[in-house]
């Protein structure tokens, strides 16, 4: 087995008694899929595979070399994890989907984006980092996944951004969003008026309506005194 290699094994049954077997044996279920072929039940240990895409610097775009116990289509079979689910409490991994690639057929895979360096316009003009699009679609052979997009933000000032059409594509690899998204940018940071003080609110609010007293009494006081005469 090679340095990225996962071993499995095949599995008998479906539904959640059988998962719940397995996690309890400290495996998971998986399942083995490609073009044109039925896709084919396993179970993997999730800690060597956890292990594996820790160490890959691809992460979960690394190409993992497929040992299938008894063997089978998918025994040898180059394969990435297109789905992998985490218990939301835990983090702990609950099931896989393997994906046969073809080494001469273009996929699509997500691509983290990386930053590097500080923002001229965050260190000395005081702005704040937007970092909306953190990873991008795009169209390539397996073999030519990149690891990331990596983007020095070193010279944006606050008010610039930079987009999808400004990052370096290697060669052979296609970015599928939208050109104009934005990827990063840096932003002015927002100006926070300051409330007066509760108890200031409260005697203006007094004076206010002790004032409205006195105009409304005061017709009354001369009505009074126009009498008295």
């Amino acid at each position: 087995m090679g340095e990225f290699a996962l071993g499995v094994e095949l599995r008998e049954g479906l539904g959640k008694g059988v998962a719940r077997k397995l996690r309890a044996a400290g495996r998971i279920p998986a399942i083995c899929y490609r073009r044109n072929a039925e896709p084919v039940p396993v179970s993997l240990d999730p800690k060597e595979l956890d292990l594996l895409l820790r160490k890959a610097s691809s992460g979960i775009n690394t190409l993992i070399d497929l040992k299938v116990a008894g063997g089978g289509d998918f025994d040898g079979r180059q394969v990435l994890v297109k789905e992998l689910q985490r218990d939301p409490i835990s983090g702990a991994y609950l099931h896989a989907d393997l994906y046969a690639v073809d080494l001469q057929q273009a996929i699509h895979v997500a691509v983290p984006v990386k930053l590097t360096g500080t923002a001229v316009g965050v260190a000395i003009g005081g702005g704040i980092l937007d970092f909306a699009t953190r990873e991008l679609d795009v169209e390539c052979l397996p073999n030519a996944i990149p690891e990331e997009f990596t983007i020095d933000v070193s010279g944006i000032e606050i008010g610039q951004s930079v987009h999808v059409s400004d990052i370096a594509v290697p060669e052979g690899v296609e970015i599928l969003n939208d050109p104009d998204v934005t990827v990063m940018s840096v932003v002015a940071p927002v100006a926070i008026e300051e409330e007066a003080p509760a108890e200031e609110v409260g005697e203006e609010g007094e004076a206010v309506e002790a004032e409205a007293k006195a105009e409304d009494a005061a017709p009354e006081d001369s009505a009074e005194k126009k009498s008295d005469d």
